[in-house]
């Protein structure tokens, strides 16, 4: 897999910082807001190649940020994978239909996120929602 530029999206720094040492010990590139609404400014100036997004966030939440990020043209087409602690189907359900292609509840191995962006890139992650 070629190197991404992957922008986190969570309140959490531990999260942030959790996801971004996974990424960069495969050659990734991380950039990283702590709300939704900033991410929205952030993706479309740097024009990430994925969008790791946390759901429970104050102001704009992670469901709110991945529909806006779709609605507009200049950050629709970067995939979007929801990272959450929200393990419910109705949470998964929902994060898909605003336009999440893969769904993982934190606490998962490298392998798992791994997996995930393999799956969005290839174009076989849509719908898909990780255990």
């Amino acid at each position: 897999m070629k190197s991404l530029r992957v922008l986190i999206v969570d309140d959490v720094a531990a999260d942030i910082e959790s996801s971004a040492a996974m990424l960069r010990e495969e050659g990734h590139q991380v950039l990283s807001t702590n709300d939704g609404n900033k991410c929205l400014k952030v993706a479309e100036i740097e024009q990430p190649d994925l969008i790791l997004m946390d759901l429970v966030m104050p102001d704009v939440n992670g469901f709110q940020a991945t529909r806006e990020l779709g609605k507009n043209e200049s950050t629709s087409h970067i995939p979007v994978i929801v990272v959450s602690r929200k393990d419910e189907q109705i949470d998964r359900v929902w994060a898909m239909k605003q336009g999440a292609r893969y769904y993982l509840t934190k606490g998962f191995k490298k392998t798992d996120l791994l997996k995930a962006l393999d799956a969005v890139l290839d174009g076989a992650g849509q719908a898909e929602a990780a255990d």
